[in-house]
């Protein structure tokens, strides 16, 4: 691991050195070669069959009411175009389409876009795409991003690689929809200790914050192995979403604190939905 970390600096260094002589700007560069370095933590353990045993019994029927209430409330005419980042198998990029949204679905888990290719048709496509990196300019009417999607990364500044992509991607005064878990709430009431038993597996769920993310470490056995997971995301606060999206040149139009879309309030919100438009 040290020769490899050695390798993707000198890497890095040398070639950051030639884009600067030949006058060529990509802000991505590093998070490229650094692949070989080692994986982040999601893709490791979105990819496995395990996370669709542990996570398989989501409530589909409240993920089709919340999207169906923001359609009617955004008021989305007929092929609107939608990127749903994040779309994990694409339950919500399904609903949006069975509503009559152009949809295009992204993730990063091929495992997860290979099953939602499965649902493919002429105005509903998935792909497997990097969050941090645009994909066409001024190309979409809205993205959704959804289900606590979002600050999974150990570096803030991707945070800001994310959101700058979704304003380069949105046509102007395009719609950005961001629902991530009330990081106040989640703490204050988070259950350090958990057993849950799916497809035969029984899955030790330990949770712990440090004053930044919140963890969850995974560990089960199948097949005489043991397995170890640990989900890490940013306990971030409205504050911190006000912050990142205002000087990325968002304006947060609504704000509301749970599927139903009722008001925001950060000691008993179950949610926090933001709702912003690009300038």
């Amino acid at each position: 691991m040290f020769f490899l970390k050695t390798l993707c600096n000198s890497v890095k260094t040398s070639l950051t050195l030639w884009l600067k002589k030949s006058k060529c700007v990509s802000p991505t560069v590093s998070h490229y070669i650094c692949k070989m370095e080692s994986k982040e933590w999601f893709e490791s353990w979105f990819d496995t069959t395990y996370y669709h045993a542990l996570y398989k019994n989501r409530d589909d029927d409240e993920a089709k009411l919340f999207v169906t209430k923001l359609v009617q409330f955004l008021n989305l005419e007929a092929r609107t175009k939608i990127l749903d980042l994040a779309c994990g198998k694409g339950r919500h990029s399904i609903t949006l389409n069975e509503l009559g949204m152009d949809v295009l679905g992204v993730d990063l888990s091929k495992n997860s876009i290979e099953r939602a290719k499965k649902h493919e048709n002429e105005t509903l496509k998935f792909d497997v795409h990097d969050m941090r990196d645009p994909l066409s300019i001024d190309h979409f009417d809205a993205v959704f991003n959804l289900f606590t999607s979002f600050g999974y990364f150990d570096d803030y500044s991707d945070n800001e690689k994310v959101i700058r992509s979704i304003h380069q991607m949105l046509k102007a005064e395009g719609i950005l929809v961001l629902d991530f878990m009330n990081s106040e709430k989640a703490i204050s009431t988070l259950v350090l200790n958990e057993i849950k038993n799916e497809d035969g597996i029984e899955f030790s769920i330990n949770r712990n914050y440090d004053g930044k993310h919140i963890y969850k470490n995974i560990q089960f056995s199948d097949a005489g192995k043991s397995f170890q997971y640990t989900e890490r995301v940013q306990a971030l606060k409205l504050i911190d979403f006000e912050n990142i999206l205002i000087s990325h040149n968002f304006q947060i139009i609504h704000t509301f604190g749970d599927f139903n879309l009722n008001p925001f309030d950060e000691k008993t919100s179950d949610r926090l939905i933001l709702i912003a438009t690009k300038k």
